[in-house]
């Protein structure tokens, strides 16, 4: 992928904000095929009975060096999954190896109230159901309604029965409301999926687009801590690679006194690169083949 062939404006903030060599890094990652990733839903199989399933289906396959419940596959392999039973019935689920990192960081325990804020298509909420085994209470956000459809469609067939949908603005939650942990994986321009969407960029990709993801996302990270309780904890994510995405919202709540960063571990991703960021303890992954560029931060509410 050429450099003439992102918008202008974004060509630009990536050599501000990273330098050229690294810009041009990033660029060589959106420009590589990305592999089919999948994770197993641990409601209804276990790694095992999907390694012997793979085997015996002859669908060549990798483990996930970091998380055993996660498996790469080759080019040309997504149909022949989307085809398997167990794809059907919701044993696995197709998902980003880098949008399976929030959920990891939320840490999803039994009993825990826990707010999606904005939750379509569900993945990283049902996989916060596998991971809890249905023993967290979960409150999953979206204010399309057709989206909230298919939200409750994967809810459903994945089998997370502890899930309730509600199909609302997260930003307009009742005060009322409390969570012990809040995942916001907030809307944004979807600067570190640039790969996806090739082609359309010039369409989709603008200034405009940007600053109307800026101010939802400062909009519904303020409302994430409003509902958190004091010593609960918001991971806060974007698939954005851009800084007023990402480090920024992050820094104004810290500013406000609210809330303070808890350091991520990047060391046990193997194999993921990462990208520079303002704020230590954040990380943002670089785009490459098996990562779409994402970044994740942690925090706790104070006061």
């Amino acid at each position: 992928m050429p450099l003439s062939s992102l918008p202008a404006f974004f060509a630009e903030k990536l050599k501000n904000q990273y330098g050229e060599e690294l810009a041009e890094h990033i660029f060589d990652g959106f420009c590589q095929g990305r592999k089919t990733t999948c994770r197993i839903n641990r409601l209804k199989t276990t790694s095992e009975q999907i390694v012997s399933l793979l085997h015996s289906e002859g669908i060549p396959f990798t483990r996930c060096p970091w998380w055993e419940d996660a498996f790469l596959f080759d080019e040309g392999s997504e149909e022949r999954l989307r085809a398997l039973p167990a794809y059907e019935s919701g044993m696995i689920y197709l998902q980003s190896l880098s949008s399976m990192l929030p959920p990891l960081f939320v840490e999803p325990r039994a009993g825990e109230r826990i707010l999606d804020m904005a939750a379509a298509p569900g993945g990283k909420t049902t996989q916060m159901a596998s991971l809890s085994e249905n023993k967290a209470l979960i409150t999953a956000c979206e204010k399309n309604k057709i989206r909230a459809e298919r939200l409750s469609y994967n809810v459903k067939k994945q089998g997370a029965t502890r899930c309730s949908v509600l199909v609302q603005d997260g930003a307009s939650l009742s005060p009322y409301m409390s969570f012990d942990k809040v995942l916001l994986d907030a809307p944004c321009s979807g600067s570190g999926t640039i790969a996806e969407r090739a082609g359309k960029l010039q369409h989709l990709f603008s200034e405009k687009m940007l600053f109307a993801c800026v101010k939802a996302q400062n909009a519904l990270l303020e409302k994430a801590i409003e509902l958190v309780k004091p010593g609960g904890e918001i991971v806060y994510s974007t698939c954005s690679i851009l800084r007023e995405e990402n480090e920024a919202p992050v820094e104004k709540a810290c500013r406000a006194g609210r809330v303070e960063v808890i350091p991520l571990d990047k060391s046990r991703f193997v194999g993921a690169q990462f990208l520079p960021t303002r704020i230590e303890g954040t990380m943002c992954v670089c785009p490459s083949a098996e990562y779409e560029g994402f970044f994740v931060s942690k925090l706790k509410k104070i006061k």
